[in-house]
């Protein structure tokens, strides 16, 4: 499900959800997708296209019926949640 997931890009960052750290938990049963996940910001403009990409994405896999998708702010998304690839090609500095 993550990898039929990052296809979804954000269209600010240019990176895929998964990699944004954007997905914080995904589960299936039964034929139905949950995802649960954020976007930078409450205010982000862009979290309708990316909750109906993840459930559009997520309709793709085999043996999916329904599919739904929570958005949370609790934990509220961080920088730091990104991938180490992801950091380095947008230009994140590792702090130890």
């Amino acid at each position: 499900m993550r990898e039929a997931l990052r296809v979804v890009i954000d269209p600010e960052l240019g990176h895929n959800i998964v990699d944004l750290g954007f997905v914080y938990d995904v589960s299936v049963g039964r034929g139905v997708a949950r995802i649960t996940m954020t976007a930078t910001t409450r205010g982000c403009p862009a979290v309708s296209f990316l909750k109906e990409g993840a459930a559009q994405s997520a309709c793709l896999v085999d043996g999916i019926d329904s599919v739904e998708v929570t958005m949370t702010f609790d934990p509220p998304w961080r920088p730091q949640m990104i991938s180490p690839d992801v950091k380095a090609s947008l230009g994140f500095a590792e702090v130890n």
